[in-house]
């Protein structure tokens, strides 16, 4: 009976490599079969438009923290310098108490009784023991005076510099976000960068044909007069500039950094974020818009336009737009304000 041997390391690594390469023939099909499918054109539009959103909403709450951490500081700064005023005032008084205290320790060790008894003139001690008395309780009144002052700028003072703090956090947590939000933008481009160039430009117009916006830089001639229309002289001469987060002008802006500007053209002095805008404005109904009218827009209010009358809107309108005139009813309608 003959002998099974059993192959030679080298024949097992060749079997080995066989059998491999014949499990790889085999899975690849597999692999194949359960690869993702590349999105639609709808469905990157749909991806884009959202990230977009997502990074104007958290853009406006970034402006609105650091408008609020703008104005604590100032409060801050102020409360600093009234902290030291009072407490140079405090420290002079101290220093003339101290030398009254002082006067009084020299000639304290006797009893009044016996000072009157060793003076020559009784009447001038005790009018200058009357004075003395009045100085010091008029100085210890002063100062229990500003030890209260002190104690309540020590307790602004570190209300102030923790609401600082928490601002910060806040404000990080929004800059955060907004990261976060420019990395998915950056997955999308790379998306876009795939496809050709006029599936990309399909995209990046999103759901309004061409024809229903403009950004031509044309001079404002509606009827609007007066600070009205001063607001509508100065939007119309924005039109096409680029829409940059965070920008207030002159070469670019944002949603409400542009209504900012504008109704400051017309000498009105609006807040900084699209929510407090809409907040300090009086409330209008939709069919009462008149030309200057501030229009809002999705449920969190973080987007604004400036309404320009016969259905149009003038806005700033997201990342890689200009600003331009659109339709109204260009995005899902929130509110409407008159100033």
């Amino acid at each position: 009976m003959g002998q099974h041997r059993l192959p030679s390391p080298a024949g097992r690594r060749r079997l080995g490599a066989l059998a491999l390469g014949a499990g790889g023939a085999l899975l690849l099909p597999a692999v194949a079969a359960h690869a993702e499918p590349k999105p639609s054109l709808e469905q990157v539009q749909r991806q884009v438009d959202t990230l977009y959103e997502e990074a104007e909403a958290a853009t406006e709450q970034y402006n609105g923290l650091q408008e609020r951490q703008q104005q604590l500081q100032a409060r801050t700064g102020t409360l600093q310098q009234e902290l030291a005023v009072q407490q140079g005032r405090f420290n002079a008084l101290r220093e003339t108490l101290g030398a009254v205290a002082a006067a009084q320790y020299r000639t304290g060790g006797l009893d009044p009784a016996v000072r009157l008894m060793l003076t020559s003139d009784a009447d001038d001690y005790l009018e200058s023991a009357g004075r003395q008395d009045t100085a010091a309780a008029t100085q210890v009144g002063a100062l229990e005076q500003l030890k209260g002052q002190q104690r309540r700028l020590d307790q602004l003072r570190a209300e102030t510099a923790g609401r600082l703090g928490e601002l910060d956090g806040a404000r990080q947590a929004a800059a955060a976000k907004k990261a976060e939000v420019q990395g998915r933008l950056a997955e999308v481009q790379r998306i876009l960068g795939g496809l050709k160039a006029g599936e990309r430009a399909r995209v990046l117009a999103g759901d309004r044909p061409a024809a229903s916006r403009s950004s031509a830089r044309t001079p404002y001639t509606g009827p609007a007069t007066g600070r009205t229309k001063d607001i509508l002289d100065f939007a119309h001469a924005q039109l096409g500039k680029p829409y940059v987060y965070g920008a207030t002008g002159p070469g670019s802006y944002d949603c409400s950094g542009l209504t900012l500007k504008a109704f400051a053209a017309g000498g009105v002095s609006l807040p900084r974020t699209s929510q407090a805008q809409f907040a300090a404005g009086q409330k209008i109904d939709k069919s009462q818009l008149q030309p200057g009218d501030l229009v809002f827009y999705y449920a969190d209010l973080h987007h604004v336009g400036i309404y320009l009358g016969d259905g149009k809107l003038l806005h700033a309108p997201r990342t890689g737009k200009t600003v331009e005139i659109v339709g109204v009813d260009v995005m899902p309608y929130a509110g409407a304000v008159r100033y």
